[in-house]
Parts: C-alpha cells; sequence; structure tokens
C-alpha cells in the first residue's frame, strides 16, 4: 500500500484508509489512539451552550452544519487493536466492558491549574486512557477547554483534537527512542508530530483525507519549528 505521506528521515509514515482493513499490514511497540467510540459526538457549534460562543469565535466563515465524528454513531469494537501488546486508548470508558480488566488508567484533567469553576461548561472535565502498561491511576493535567488552553493556541484542526503536549508524554511514559507508534484514527496527527518531537517512528492511518492532508502540512512545519528552537537555544 503506498503512503500518502513518507518521511524515510525521521521514520514517520501516513496511510489514507480504514485502518480495520489494513491494520494487519502493520507492527508497532506501542497503539497510541483516540478511536471514535459511540458517543455519537455532534461537533458543531450546537454542542456549545446556545452556540453562541462557539458560531461567534471559531465558526464564524465556517459552513454551518450538524456534522458528526466519523464512525462515532456505533459503539466501538478494539478487539483488532487487543492483537498488539501494548496500548493505550482514549475514551475507554465508553467501551471498558470490551476490554481487560486494568489498573494502569490515565486522567487528562482538562481543567489545569487555572479552571476549576467549569459551571455551565457543557463538555467533559477530563478523560480517561486505558492502558496495559501502568500499574496505577497517573493525571496528567493541561488546559484545554476550547479557546482556552495552555497549547497550540489558534490550531484547531480537528473536533477530538488532542494536545501534542499530552501526546508527547504519554510517548516518553510508554516508549524508548526509536521504537514505533502505532495511530490508527490519525486524525490530524498530534500523535505523529508528538512522535517526531522526541525521536519515535511513527504510523498514522486516517480515513479522511483532508486530515492526512492536514497532518502532512502539520509534520513539515514541525521541522521547521524544531530548527528555530535549535538556533534560539544554541
Amino acid at each position: 500500500m503506498k503512503p500518502y505521506y513518507e518521511d524515510t528521515t525521521s521514520g514517520i509514515t501516513i496511510y489514507h484508509g480504514d485502518c480495520r482493513e489494513i491494520l494487519w499490514m502493520f507492527k508497532a511497540d506501542l497503539v497510541l489512539t483516540d478511536p471514535p467510540y459511540g458517543s455519537d459526538t455532534c461537533v458543531d457549534n450546537a454542542r456549545f451552550s446556545g452556540g453562541a460562543l462557539w458560531n461567534r469565535q471559531v465558526m464564524r466563515s465556517a459552513v454551518q452544519e450538524r456534522r458528526k465524528v466519523e464512525g462515532d454513531c456505533k459503539p466501538f469494537d478494539p478487539t483488532p487493536l487487543l492483537e498488539f501488546k501494548r496500548l493505550a486508548l482514549f475514551g475507554a470508558n465508553w467501551y471498558a466492558s470490551r476490554l481487560p480488566d486494568s489498573g494502569g488508567w490515565i486522567v487528562w484533567d482538562k481543567r489545569g491549574n487555572g479552571l476549576e469553576d467549569m459551571k455551565g461548561w457543557p463538555m467533559g472535565e477530563c478523560e480517561l486512557i486505558w492502558t496495559n502498561l501502568a500499574d496505577a491511576v497517573h493525571v496528567f493535567r493541561n488546559r484545554w477547554m476550547g479557546l482556552v488552553r495552555d497549547s497550540e493556541h489558534g490550531e484547531h484542526y480537528h473536533p477530538t483534537q488532542k494536545p501534542v503536549a499530552l501526546m508527547r508524554w504519554l510517548i516518553e511514559r510508554f516508549t524508548k527512542t526509536g521504537e514505533r507508534i502505532l495511530d490508527p484514527y490519525m486524525g490530524s496527527g498530534s500523535t505523529l508530530v508528538a512522535a517526531k518531537s522526541v525521536d519515535r517512528r511513527a504510523i498514522g492511518i486516517e480515513i479522511e483525507e483532508r486530515y492526512c492532508e492536514i497532518a502532512a502540512k502539520r509534520l513539515a512545519q514541525s521541522v521547521m519549528q524544531f530548527g528555530r528552537h535549535c538556533d534560539e537555544t544554541g
């Protein structure tokens, strides 16, 4: 299968396709992914209270339509992913009954250190990540509430986008330099950007081509960002 994007220097590859059809082709040291887990999420401005704030500040120039996350209208079956030995799966509280028991959950606290009062916020205060790697529950704090973020300000690529800082923290926690990460539900490529920044190889698979394009552009831009950082720090 021909890659949509490939960087042989960093070992980063993107495939455009349905991961359920091609997953058997790949090997990885860690599967790190945020699958469409059956929450039936509507990703337009109507998910916010009244829709007014989101409509005004973010969706001003976009087409207003109710759009679902691809594949999110039915329960997620994680069985094919269990063929891999090392897993970190977002949203697993939605399908925990179909996973082995684990004491190694990760809590992503989206309030960070500055949003204790969440009254009126329609989205969750945290997200849960199931792993078969950790021996206890751990917490990562990174504020990520709509427009209020600790990082990646103004970078809105995907309705369920995750912070690169979070993905990097998970990758460094569960893998070693040079190992390969697989994200079969890649979205806009945050996992791959994070992997590249810490010298891990990575494969991303995404069913929607427009997100493959976005991810490829983010990876190209990350080269320039890392270069500027090196110049500034000597």
